[in-house]
Parts: structure tokens; C-alpha cells; sequence
């Protein structure tokens, strides 16, 4: 699942292949953007922000948003594609290399000198170069709503997703229903931001350590499965902002056990 690390993870990549070249096909297969056209312009670099990708070429900015199912990947010039070529929304396409994004939820050429009004409501990045953790600090810690959804609004703190909340909650013995001011929020945060920091220099996400396949959750995934502390079958349950938001949750009822 797309979260902070990946993201930018991914930007690194493309900025690796990508910064400092000219662009030779620039395809945006979308509504709105379809008819922009970057070649000849310069790939100043690739960066994140939170969840959102963002390619600066030129003077402008191609912004794209992977949600659940999307995702970019470098392939050399010539090579086959690893998805069918529908489900490609964008190609920026330099010598010897090309960028597609497969099944991007969302896709905008724009000025740079606008981002803002894309990624301008975002909270702190811990991921970024300006995080400020008395910020997402405070942003948390004022929210009346359960933990593990003040967690994974993005205007409050960007980069942590489900798997990080249901992960986070569960090493910090935080029951996912607890309303954020109940919350040590500094030592959540703090949790968050060194697990999320070290996941983003790995190839595969990992909470508990262990590298082993399936071994690397705690409770994410894991429902009726044996709790790795204390043996209990994991919950499964949903928490949202509102029902239409509703995302999974997990958690080990001994190990985070409910306010009484």
C-alpha cells in the first residue's frame, strides 16, 4: 500500500534517472492535462510531498497521487512495459529512460509557481525537509476524533497511512478508538517519524524488525492471528472521519486495551 515512504522513495528513483535531462515524449492520459506538452524541457528534479509526487520540468509541474493502487516505475527506452498500456496515466520520457505512472488517481500539469493549491494544506513531512514535530505535534493533539484517524489526516501530518496507524497504535499500546488529546502524541510522533524514516532507506516496509516474509507486522493483515506479545487473536474493525471514509483497522485487545 502507497504510503509516505514509498512515495518518496519512489522520487528518489526518478530523480536519480530523471534530474538534470531533457524531456523527449511528455504523455498525460487525462482530462484536464491531456494536452500538455514538456518536451524539450529540463527535469529540474523529482521530490514528495506527504503522498503527493511531484516532477518539476521547467517552469511547470506534473503532480500525481498513487492512493491505493497507482504506481510510477522506470523503464529503459525500448523495454517492454510491466502493466498494458491503458492503465498508464503519464509518461515523461528522457534519453534512454521513461517514467510511466500505471493507475495514478491523480494527475495535473501546473505552473510550479501553483503547488500550492495542491500540497499547500498539507501538515508537516517527517520525510521532509521542513518537518517541525511541535507542529504535527500540535495539529494532533488538538483533534477530539480517534487516534487512528486524526493519524492519517494528511493536514495534520503527511505521510503516515493505515499500516503506519494500525502499526504505530500498537507499539505505543494506544487503543485505535482513544481520542488524539488522550494521546502521548509526542512519543507517537517520535515513534512515527524514526519508523518511517528508517523504512524509506529499505526496499520492503518492516515494523517489527524481522525480515523474514510475514514476519515483518505486528498487527496489520493479521486478523485472528496470534498476537506477537501476548498470543491474543488480532481485531479487525473500521474507523473513519465519516462513514464513507472508513478505513480498516487492527489491533490486539490486550495490548491496547479500550479506556474503561
Amino acid at each position: 500500500m502507497p504510503e509516505g515512504d514509498t512515495v518518496h522513495r519512489a522520487a528518489r528513483r526518478m530523480h536519480a534517472e530523471l534530474a538534470g535531462r531533457t524531456v523527449t515524449w511528455f504523455d498525460i492520459r487525462v482530462p484536464g492535462s491531456a494536452t500538455a506538452d514538456l518536451r524539450g524541457q529540463t527535469v529540474r528534479e523529482v521530490t514528495a510531498r506527504g503522498k503527493h509526487l511531484l516532477h518539476r520540468i521547467g517552469d511547470a509541474t506534473l503532480h500525481s497521487h498513487l492512493k491505493m493502487e497507482g504506481e510510477w516505475v522506470l523503464v529503459p527506452r525500448g523495454a517492454r512495459w510491466p502493466k498494458p498500456g491503458f492503465r498508464a496515466r503519464a509518461v515523461v520520457q528522457v534519453p534512454g529512460m521513461e517514467a510511466v505512472g500505471f493507475d495514478l488517481a491523480m494527475v495535473e500539469v501546473l505552473p510550479t509557481r501553483d503547488e500550492h493549491r495542491l500540497v499547500g494544506h498539507l501538515g508537516p513531512d517527517p520525510l521532509g525537509p521542513d518537518w517541525d514535530l511541535d507542529r504535527a505535534v500540535a495539529n494532533v493533539a488538538a483533534d477530539p476524533r480517534p487516534i487512528h484517524v486524526a493519524l492519517q489526516d494528511q493536514r495534520l501530518v503527511a505521510g503516515f497511512g493505515n499500516e503506519y496507524a494500525s502499526e504505530l497504535l500498537f507499539l505505543r499500546g494506544v487503543h485505535p478508538e482513544t481520542p488524539a488529546r488522550d494521546v502521548d502524541v509526542v512519543a507517537l510522533l517520535g515513534l512515527g517519524v524514526r519508523t518511517i524514516r528508517r523504512n524509506v532507506e529499505l526496499p520492503v516496509r518492516n515494523f517489527t524488525g524481522i525480515a523474514r516474509r510475514g514476519q515483518d507486522r505486528w498487527v496489520y493483515g493479521r486478523e485472528h492471528q496470534p498476537c506477537r506479545r501476548c498470543g491474543t487473536p488480532i481485531r479487525r474493525g473500521a474507523l473513519g472521519a465519516d462513514p464513507t471514509r472508513e478505513r480498516v483497522v487492527y489491533w490486539c485487545p490486550r495490548c491496547q486495551p479500550a479506556a474503561p
